[in-house]
């Protein structure tokens, strides 16, 4: 299945441990996640689970850790039926600020692998990427 890799960042002024800890308190990522409730364990082999949506209409994202080398990188493979491929929160410290990456390299199921899927599914995934990103750096 082709990739469709989507980024976004923000700066911060913040220490990377402070990134850091509020990226991965799945627990808080409901305050920042657009429409999304997140619980899991940390470390490499922890299972993470984040369902976005509303009611009925949401999707269970699925996923382990597989990179986890504080304060700096968290690396999960989505294992999910409909979620797949990689999710990577980066926090390098520029000065004394902090840049926190947040990158989805996604498998893209057999309905959405051709160009139309792509234009539907990058659109709004950069958006919630972003605006997430917004209200992150607001918390900090």
């Amino acid at each position: 299945m082709p990739l469709l890799e989507i980024s976004s960042l923000v700066l911060v002024s913040a220490e990377p441990e402070q990134v850091w800890q509020l990226a991965v308190d799945w627990s808080r990522q409901q305050d920042w996640v657009w429409r999304t409730r997140v619980h899991g364990g940390t470390g490499v082999g922890a299972h993470v689970v984040a369902r976005t949506g509303v009611g009925p209409v949401a999707i269970t994202d699925t996923m382990v850790i597989t990179q986890w080398d504080p304060p700096r990188r968290c690396v999960v493979r989505h294992t999910g039926k409909i979620v797949r491929g990689l999710g990577v929160l980066e926090v390098t410290r520029l000065g004394s600020s902090s840049e926190f990456r947040w990158t989805e390299q996604l498998d893209l199921p057999r309905p959405l692998a051709g160009r139309l899927g792509r234009w539907l599914v990058a659109p709004p995934a950069r958006w919630v990427l972003a605006l997430s990103l917004r209200r992150f750096a607001r918390m900090l």
